[in-house]
């Protein structure tokens, strides 16, 4: 398959701030950006100029916009020099202009969350595989926890045996988000129209780094969900346990309503096996604007006839999600993939599945196998 120009349809924050930032780091790996879209004429031409300023380009990407036939989404969608999209709209418009592309014979990656909802997402899933998985075209959900090295090496650690059999784990998540947060001020998360609000939002990416790390599939969860800061309706806390695969537990607790903007000292993620634990948290790079995933490992050195020695192990991987999951997408495409299973639908499914079990709980026990089945 070739690869030709894209166009990335939505103007707004990630789309500047991560999206283009990753294609200029991808260089001549990544196709030529040839359009945006946006639902104002305004934000497409504000993203059309911070693509000149990121590539470097000589000419801008062509601007198309809601209100004119000529340069409405259709239009971008006819053009032959586009082979991929990139979709970056809000989530309860995300699954429509999916299929609206795929149907242009588009290879799509779309933002996270795959679907606002459980249900909603499964009927996304089998429309793709029966319409549009079998011509050759290729759906992709942008997770990029999922991609990001630092998880991916943690899990692959945990797969080596470096810690033992994993026994429990826990992720503890705390966020200040307030009425001037740029993300809060975003019109449609200000008044959401979909399940879990920040926690949908954001909370699926918690669940994507555990998804990476841990040996095993997240199988059961029982939990409370609660509101707190009455501007992050409909939800902003979740506090969960939960078991993955026949053997071991954990808990997951995530709040977007943390009253100040200092967090309590605690590690965001922590594996425990039976021969030592992981630790999984971002840090800053001194000199670096950009974040990384620092990995500890501990593990038990046992020598017969000696007293048992503690190990360490420190990996470091900077944060860049984005460009490895453009890189898988367009590598994809182009017949060159790496084997990774980046992106994928179903999976990112899974992730929604956990947000909805954790809303809806009220101290139950949720079967999340059962609401995400192998083969929708």
């Amino acid at each position: 398959m070739s690869l030709d120009g894209i166009a990335i349809l939505g103007a707004g924050i990630f789309a500047k701030e991560a999206h283009l930032p990753a294609l200029a780091a991808l260089g001549s790996a990544a196709p030529k950006l040839r359009a945006v879209y946006s639902r104002s004429e305004k934000s497409a031409h504000d993203l059309a100029d911070a693509a000149v300023a990121a590539l470097n380009l000589n000419e801008a990407p062509n601007i198309y916009h809601d209100g004119d036939q000529s340069t409405d989404l259709n239009a971008l969608l006819a053009r032959p020099d586009i082979t991929a999209v990139i979709i970056a709209l809000p989530i309860t418009l995300q699954p429509e202009i999916v299929l609206i592309s795929l149907a242009a014979g588009k290879h799509v990656l779309s933002e996270k969350p795959v679907a606002p909802d459980v249900k909603q997402g499964l009927a996304l899933i089998k429309k793709y595989n029966s319409l549009y998985k079998g011509r050759g075209l290729i759906w992709r959900v942008a997770e990029n926890f999922e991609a990001e090295p630092g998880f991916r090496a943690a899990g692959a650690a945990i797969a080596a045996g470096k810690i033992g059999k994993t026994i429990f784990f826990k992720s503890t998540v705390v966020n200040y988000i307030d009425k001037e947060s740029k993300w809060y001020k975003t019109p449609w998360r200000t008044v959401p129209d979909y399940q879990g609000g920040f926690l949908l939002d954001g909370g699926v990416h918690t669940v994507a780094a555990l998804r990476v790390m841990l040996p095993e599939q997240l199988t059961h969860l029982s939990g409370f969900a609660s509101l707190n800061k009455d501007y992050l309706k409909p939800h902003d806390t979740i506090n969960t346990v939960v078991r993955a695969g026949s053997h071991f537990h954990g808990t997951v607790e995530m709040t977007f309503a943390s009253p100040t903007k200092t967090r309590p000292v605690s590690d965001g993620f922590v594996i425990t096996g039976t021969d030592g634990w992981i630790s999984v948290n971002q840090v800053s790079v001194a000199g670096s604007t950009a974040p990384a995933l620092r990995v500890l490992i501990k593990s038990v050195v046992k020598t017969e006839g000696k007293p048992e020695e503690e190990k360490e192990e420190i990996i470091e991987e900077p944060m860049k999600g984005v460009e490895a999951e453009f890189k898988s997408f367009f590598d994809k495409i182009s017949g060159k993939s790496d084997g990774t299973d980046i992106g994928d639908p179903l999976a990112a499914l899974r992730d929604v599945a956990f947000i909805q079990a954790a809303l809806n709980s009220e101290g139950s026990l949720v079967d999340l196998i059962d609401l995400v089945p192998d083969s929708p």
